[in-house]
């Protein structure tokens, strides 16, 4: 597929290479040229100086025919804008945009723009290392009603099946993380000390789930 990228500094060079690796074609845009230098020689794609948001430059960069575009510049205005023209006005299916600004992200989500909020998951994942308690937001819909979230469980869980984990909250189990691996559960999984549960609930339903997991099954 052809991918246009806003943004050259590091998240922006490594999505590049990362894609050119993978075969793709790859389009990289920013205001500054001297960034371009982070690709490397042996990068094949497209460099232009100038703003994503702008038309001329985007049609230099083949967004008429791009299968995905990567807002990942420093400002937030700025791609935020170049991920509406891309998706509104060039009709690219896939469209994300990197945003600092916490507020920001959550509103641009909820109206349909998918968003990738920096601060948000830098310090989920610091806190999630500092109080492992309770749950980490991985994933949420554009309606802000379904939540992906990797849920602490108490000790107490551990030797019981995965089941038990749904039938007490209500929740469906995405995957469990063993040992570094990702892996689907069926009837047989049991839980194990180590385990990481990502469990797909209604956003409403998230501080019960929590409390749940907290202490032991009843019963058991």
């Amino acid at each position: 597929m052809h991918v246009v990228v806003m943004g050259c500094g590091r998240v922006g060079t490594l999505i590049a290479q990362r894609l050119e690796e993978a075969g793709h074609t790859v389009a990289i845009i920013d205001q500054n040229r001297e960034a371009f230098r982070r690709l490397g020689p042996n990068f094949q794609g497209i460099t232009l100086a100038g703003v994503g948001f702008d038309r001329d430059i985007l049609i230099q960069a083949g967004i008429e025919r791009a299968d995905a575009f990567a807002a990942v510049s420093n400002g937030d205005n700025s791609n935020i804008l170049a991920a509406r023209v891309a998706r509104e006005n060039f009709g690219v299916a896939n469209v994300v945009a990197r945003i600092y600004d916490p507020g920001r992200a959550e509103i641009y989500q909820r109206l349909g723009i998918p968003t990738v909020a920096t601060v948000i998951w830098t310090a989920d994942q610091i806190l999630r290392r500092l109080a492992p308690e309770g749950s980490l937001s991985e994933w949420q819909d554009a309606s802000g009603m379904i939540r992906l979230a990797e849920v602490h469980l108490d000790a107490g869980w551990f030797g019981h099946p995965a089941a038990l984990v749904e039938s007490s909250t209500g929740a469906k189990i995405a995957m469990i993380t063993r040992l570094g691996k990702g892996m689907l559960i069926d009837e047989h999984t049991v839980i194990q000390e180590g385990d990481l549960v990502h469990l797909m609930m209604n956003e409403k339903d998230l501080a019960s789930i929590e409390s749940t997991l907290a202490t032991p099954p009843a019963g058991h």
